[in-house]
């Protein structure tokens, strides 16, 4: 039998000098017993993988809302997907493949009900009784650090530092970093790959169901050089467009993946980094494809907002989106007390601003199919409460 032990030695003789050991964790805000024969790393996934909030995100907007079909990504399979990205470059990288799995699980747990679209109407509700706004990295910190209840002795999962800097500090396109004064490490390399597989699985995934639903189409891609790279070697070769599609996603990632490997494999060469403390403290992103590449991914981000995004069918539902959760936000700050008790507790005066706190955290905290059936209790007379 493999105990914890065993493992952390062998982390130490196949793991490069900067991956994340698991035991040099900076540990836990709560100090508990290490686990015969799992590593820290491996209980923080553990205990995300079993959260109430990971469970939800069966049931949230990645792009296109539930009620459009069961073929399109959500946030949980979504969240699969950067995972298994992740590992993957990790692996190749000799990172922490379980660190990395521990926050690609983590890293849209704080994302409201409709996706980016909810989290638009949170943040103006948020500012208009003049607070900070709505951040989902930072809710999803405050999910695991407080409001997650399982454990007698605290609040939150008590998950490692290293894991709630990679979920505090997650980057991306979409994703602006959260600050927290407690956490004043940087992120670990692992913590980089997150953010680099998240835009992958983002990018190339977004495309696989832009082209099912029949909002972009193939020629709208011709003009991103990554697309035809992807695209002319495969197009002759499957004559079954669904076929086809998945060739050229598939290809597109194995592009990108292969860029990056080389990119950040040069750069780690070049700063020579000794320790995974030194590239926390390392100011300048290691994790990154090339500048050709980087480019190309840009413009066909670019192509992307400009032909999915802005679709008049994703408009439609995003302006739907936010119409109910506007709706929800004013019913409930009208009436409180129609909010469940374990969110909006009984015989507390409340000020304006803890009112919109609490109405926020407890939208935040729905998925797109509960929101939905709530609009409809409060808005359709035929609907019973």
């Amino acid at each position: 039998m493999r105990t914890r032990e065993d493992i952390e030695k062998l982390e130490n003789e196949i793991l490069a000098p900067y991956a994340m050991k698991s035991k040099d964790s900076s540990g836990r805000a709560h100090p508990e017993p290490q686990h015969p024969i799992r590593t820290c790393y491996q209980r923080d996934r553990d205990r995300i993988v079993h959260s109430e909030a990971f469970r939800k995100l069966e049931y949230k907007t990645q792009v296109f809302i539930v009620f459009e079909g069961d073929y399109y990504r959500t946030r949980l399979t979504h969240t699969i997907e950067v995972a298994q990205i992740g590992r993957t470059i990790g692996r190749s990288l000799r990172l922490n493949e379980d660190l990395i799995e521990a926050i690609a699980l983590a890293h849209d747990l704080g994302h409201p009900p409709f996706g980016h679209a909810g989290e638009e109407i949170l943040d103006q509700r948020m500012k208009e009784v003049h607070l900070k706004g709505f951040n989902h990295n930072l809710h999803g910190y405050e999910i695991v650090a407080k409001h997650e209840k399982r454990y007698p002795d605290f609040d939150g999962l008590n998950l490692t530092a290293e894991v709630l800097v990679g979920i505090l500090k997650h980057k991306t396109v979409y994703d602006d970093p959260a600050h927290q004064k407690t956490l004043r490490d940087g992120p670990t390399l692992e913590a980089q790959v997150v953010d680099i597989a998240d835009s992958l699985a983002y990018l190339n995934h977004d495309i696989d169901d832009g082209l099912t639903s029949g909002c972009i189409v193939e020629e709208e891609l011709r003009d991103s050089e990554l697309w035809r790279r992807a695209f002319d070697p495969i197009k002759g070769k499957a004559e079954n467009r669904e076929i086809l599609k998945y060739q050229v996603v598939k290809q597109l990632i194995d592009m990108q993946i292969k860029d990056l490997l080389q990119a950040t494999d040069g750069r780690l060469r070049k700063l020579k980094l000794k320790s995974a403390q030194e590239a926390k403290n390392c100011r300048q992103p290691v994790i990154g494809f090339t500048p050709t590449m980087a480019k190309e991914r840009n413009f066909l981000q670019s192509l992307l907002n400009e032909k999915l995004y802005h679709h008049y069918r994703v408009v439609r539902m995003t302006s739907k989106a936010q119409r109910i959760l506007n709706d929800l936000f004013d019913a409930y700050l009208k009436e409180p007390q129609q909010m469940p008790y374990s969110a909006y507790p009984r015989g507390k005066d409340f000020s304006k601003k803890r009112k919109h706190e609490i109405i926020c955290r407890y939208i935040a905290s729905m998925t797109d199919r509960f929101a939905l059936e709530e609009h409809k209790k409060f808005f359709n007379p035929y609907t019973k409460v």
